[in-house]
C-alpha cells in the first residue's frame, strides 16, 4: 500500500513559567492508503496533540519539530501557512472531538458544510449543496434536504457527529484524523459511528488516524496500534500482535484493566496502574514509566530508553529483552 503520512522524530514543546513542557517526545509512525493506525493512551498523555501537531494546528506558544513529516510527497514542516490552509480539510480532514461543541452554533448545518467545498474545489453552491445532501444521506442522516437548514443544537449528539464525518469528507480527502470520534455518545450510537467510519474508510481507500483511550474501539476497526505514554509511543504493531502478546508493562497495565468475558468472576477486582503520571516539564531522563513499572530496575532510571524493533512493524520502548518481555505477558495473561 501507498504510504500517505510519514512522520520521524516529532516533538512538541510548551513553553511555561515552570520550563518547558514537552508534550510530544520523538514520535516516529507511517500511515498507509486505506489502513487506520489507532493512537491509544490515557487522558493527556499527547494523542491529541500529535494530531494538531500534523495539522498545525497548535496553540501559538507551541514549538513542532521534526525530522521528517511528510504527507503525500509535501514536507508539511517546509510549507507555508497558505499552503498548509490547501491542504486541511482538502486532503487531509479532522474530527474533532465532543460533536456537542465542534459544530459552530451560529450557522447552520448546511452552511458549515458547503464552507469547505466553496474553498477548496471552487465549486458552484448547487454543486455544493449536492454533495451535503449526498454525503448525509451517506452518513445515515434521513431528510438530508431539511436538515441543512437546521443549526447544531436541533440535532442529537449522535447526528452532529454524523454531520462532523460528513464534513470531513467533503472534499474526499486521502486521510481523516478521529480524534475520540466516540466520545460523549452512548455505546449503540458508538457502535453505529465506528461502523460507519470503517465502511466509508474502505469505500474511499483513504488513511486514517483513529485517537482514542478505549482499546475496545482499536480492536474493532484499527489496522495497527500505538500505545501512547507521556508523550511518547511505548508500543506498536499489529492490532492483534499487541493485544495478544504485550511487550511493554504499560501496555500490560491497560490491558489487565479490562473485564474478560468468561475469565473474569463477577465482583473481582479489575487490574490497576500505581503511581501516577510524572511531570513532563523540565529535563526528562530514564523511562518515564519507571515510577510505576513492576519491573524496574535502576538502569530504568539512569538513562533514556529507545524504541526496540521486533520484525518490520513491531516495537516497544523497553530495556528488558524482546523473550523476557513475552515472557512477562504470558504470566499476565494467565493471572
Amino acid at each position: 500500500m501507498t504510504v500517505l503520512l510519514e512522520v520521524e522524530n516529532l516533538t512538541v514543546d510548551i513553553p511555561l513559567a515552570a520550563g518547558d513542557l514537552h508534550a510530544v517526545r520523538g514520535v516516529d509512525f507511517t500511515v498507509k492508503k486505506g489502513e487506520t493506525l489507532g493512537i491509544v493512551g490515557e487522558s493527556g498523555c499527547g494523542k491529541s496533540i500529535t494530531s494538531f501537531a500534523i495539522m498545525n494546528l497548535l496553540p501559538q506558544s507551541a514549538v513542532r519539530n521534526s525530522r521528517r513529516l511528510v504527507f503525500d510527497g509535501q514536507a508539511l514542516d517546509e510549507l507555508s501557512e497558505e499552503q498548509l490552509s490547501d491542504i486541511r480539510g482538502n486532503k487531509m480532514s479532522m474530527i474533532f472531538q465532543e460533536p456537542m461543541t465542534s459544530l459552530n452554533p451560529s450557522y447552520t448545518i448546511g452552511e458549515q458544510l458547503i464552507e469547505t467545498l466553496l474553498r477548496h474545489r471552487k465549486a458552484a453552491r448547487r454543486e455544493a449543496v449536492e454533495r451535503a445532501v449526498f454525503l448525509l444521506e451517506k452518513v445515515g442522516i434521513t431528510a438530508a434536504a431539511s436538515r441543512l437548514k437546521q443549526y447544531p443544537h436541533q440535532l442529537s449528539g449522535g447526528l452532529r457527529q454524523r454531520v462532523m464525518i460528513a464534513m470531513a469528507l467533503m472534499c474526499g480527502p486521502e486521510m481523516i484524523i478521529a480524534d475520540e470520534p466516540t466520545t460523549a455518545l452512548d455505546v449503540t450510537i458508538q457502535a453505529q459511528i465506528l461502523n460507519l467510519l470503517a465502511g466509508i474508510q474502505s469505500e474511499f481507500q483513504m488513511g486514517q488516524i483513529l485517537i482514542t483511550h478505549d482499546l475496545g474501539v482499536i480492536a474493532s476497526v484499527a489496522h495497527r496500534v500505538a500505545v501512547m505514554y507521556a508523550g511518547q509511543f511505548v508500543e506498536t504493531g499489529s492490532v492483534a500482535e499487541v493485544f495478544e502478546t504485550p511487550m511493554h508493562p504499560y501496555t500490560q497495565g491497560l490491558l489487565a484493566c479490562i473485564p474478560i468475558p468468561g475469565k473474569t468472576k463477577r465482583g473481582s477486582f479489575l487490574g490497576s496502574i500505581p503511581g501516577k503520571v510524572p511531570t513532563l516539564i523540565g529535563d526528562q531522563t530514564g523511562c518515564s514509566f519507571a515510577n510505576r513499572c513492576a519491573y524496574v530496575k535502576e538502569a530504568c532510571l539512569l538513562k533514556n530508553v529507545p524504541m526496540n524493533s521486533i520484525g518490520s512493524v513491531r516495537s516497544y520502548r523497553c530495556i528488558l529483552s524482546s523473550e523476557v518481555c513475552y515472557q512477562n505477558a504470558r504470566e499476565a495473561a494467565c493471572s
